[in-house]
């Protein structure tokens, strides 16, 4: 199952107590105050871990804490610091305070550690109380609370490349035939319910990442269809592959799934909108009406949009869209 948004609460150990004592020591002809210091809590590190691609572990298990710190004992020891909770979390995912929306990290990269919730320091112990008017202090601290959190998680795929377009419009079937992915593929609509991946290899011996997404309908932005809830998977995509049914397997205009899709971007996000963008008029093996295909790039010409025409079916144009889109992937890396 593909989860990429989950809210978690997360609480961070509180301090341990700092203590009063007094050494009691044979020998020792004066004795004086011992009590030492709590020992700090635990904190709740999120790390990013490319080895997971969704956030799923989060769906049944959204609360966490780490270990409070250990008081302090006699002698002036401390107590131990409590043991901090690392959650793995896919790489591309962003964390966000549930309550103020405010941004707390972006996870791009294998590895990275961030804290999100911060132990409670420990509470002195009155040994830390001694001066030269207060030989024998009873004063002591608790320990603080450690931070609670609640955090919204989103997962944003990182992929150098996005399909976009109306479902149906071939995405699935391109991404199997350039890449190992097999996604499910059928002849209705919303056959894709979540995003795929596949990595693309290159005649020069690249390789780069695309992802499809699902179908985008009319009135997407506004919670129709599927589509709307994955584009935040092509947010940090380089190049976006608009493809285009221009068969008459089709019962709609191409150019008006084109412009539909097109305002369905900007509305979703202008700057998605704005990316680079090439225009692939799909399924040519089955197209007759020669209008649908030169009516479509004659309005990708007028936004300025390079156009070229494929078909999954036969590898007609396969090679040249995978050249293509490698140059553009990798002039904006």
């Amino acid at each position: 199952m593909f989860i990429d948004e989950v809210t978690i609460s997360v609480k961070a150990g509180d301090g341990g107590n700092g203590i009063v004592a007094f050494r009691r020591e044979k020998f020792v002809p004066k004795g004086g105050p011992s009590g030492g210091d709590g020992g700090k809590g635990g904190d709740i590190i999120l790390v990013a871990n490319q080895h997971y691609n969704t956030l799923l572990h989060f769906r049944f298990n959204p609360e966490h804490k780490a270990e409070r710190g250990r008081h302090g004992e006699g002698s002036n020891k401390t107590g131990r610091t409590g043991h901090s909770v690392e959650l793995p979390v896919p790489v591309g995912t962003v964390a966000y305070d549930a309550d103020s929306g405010d941004l707390i990290h972006d996870f791009t990269q294998h590895g990275e550690a961030f804290p999100v919730a911060k132990g409670g320091r420990g509470g002195r112990g009155n040994q830390r109380f001694v001066s030269s008017t207060h030989q024998a202090p009873t004063e002591h601290e608790d320990g603080h609370p450690g931070e609670f959190r609640r955090l919204r998680l989103e997962l944003k795929l990182l992929a150098d490349a996005g399909l976009v377009g109306f479902p149906n419009a071939g995405k699935s079937t391109l991404i199997s035939r350039i890449s190992a992915a097999r996604p499910k593929v059928a002849d209705y609509p919303f056959t894709t319910l979540e995003p795929n991946l596949g990595v693309v290899s290159t005649d020069d011996n690249r390789t780069f990442v695309v992802a499809d997404i699902p179908g985008l309908i009319e009135g997407a932005h506004e919670g129709a269809g599927l589509g709307i809830r994955f584009l935040r998977h092509v947010e940090r995509t380089r190049l976006l592959v608009h493809l285009v049914d221009v068969s008459e397997m089709s019962a709609r205009n191409p150019s008006d799934d084109f412009k539909i899709v097109m305002k369905e971007l900007e509305a979703f996000s202008p700057e998605l909108a704005a990316k680079p963008m090439i225009v692939v008029a799909t399924k040519i093996d089955v197209m007759q009406d020669t209008k649908r295909i030169d009516n479509l790039r004659r309005m990708a010409k007028r936004r300025g949009l390079e156009f070229y025409t494929i078909s999954s079916v036969t590898g007609k144009g396969i090679q040249e869209l995978i050249r293509i889109m490698s140059a553009k992937v990798f002039a904006t890396a």
